[in-house]
């Protein structure tokens, strides 16, 4: 019963989730007007020289239709995107590069969090990409977030709270409070939420390690 139930969610949650990646890529699309860290947006992996034609609503929709994992993997994904832009400003997440991003965040919040997961094949294929450039990007992505993979279930329900907000930024009518209040938390240049608490996260893999 609570599986049924968290499935008919996951749609609400693809559209919550694309409309925040949506946002911020737009947002970030003319930011850096530095033509060394433009240089080095377009010398990125994740970088393409078009616009995708598909909208990133769809592109969601096709992953979690056929990737098959668990539904916290998008939450967790939400996180890596969070960290990577935090750790690579000079690598903002926009409309050039934010369908890569996305499924390489999935495949690998998929294969940390889940024990079975489809090989980097299959999601290519359901990315629209090479095998070799999902390889590509995923240890690219790995390197970008310093490996830094685990997600402990405080920060899990805070990025859970930041779609909530945005499920009713999208549900009118909207307070003059919230939607300042949303915009602050979700909108900032390059980033999707906040920063985590790096001592906490490191106290934590000190517990576990224990």
């Amino acid at each position: 019963m609570v599986e049924e139930e968290s499935s008919s969610m996951m749609p609400k949650l693809i559209t919550f989730l694309s409309s925040v990646l949506q946002r911020v890529a737009e947002s970030n699309d003319n930011l850096v007007d530095d033509d060394s860290a433009i240089e080095t947006q377009k010398n990125s992996a994740f970088h393409g020289l078009t616009r995708p034609s598909i909208s990133l609503h769809t592109y969601l929709e096709r992953i979690f239709k056929y990737v098959n994992c668990s539904n916290s993997c998008f939450i967790v994904a939400y996180v890596y995107l969070d960290r990577f832009a935090q750790r690579q400003p000079l690598l903002p997440i926009n409309s050039f590069n934010v369908h890569r991003l996305l499924i390489t965040s999935v495949l690998v919040a998929a294969k940390f969090m889940d024990d079975l997961c489809y090989n980097n094949g299959f999601y290519a294929r359901v990315g629209g990409i090479s095998t070799r450039e999902i390889n590509f990007l995923e240890v690219d992505f790995l390197f970008g977030l310093g490996f830094h993979l685990n997600v402990t279930p405080n920060t899990f329900h805070t990025y859970c709270s930041c779609l909530h907000k945005e499920m009713l930024l999208l549900k009118p009518p909207l307070s003059n409070s919230l939607l300042t209040s949303s915009e602050t938390s979700l909108n900032k240049a390059s980033h999707l939420s906040f920063e985590e608490d790096e001592a906490s996260h490191h106290q934590n893999q000190h517990q576990v390690a224990a």
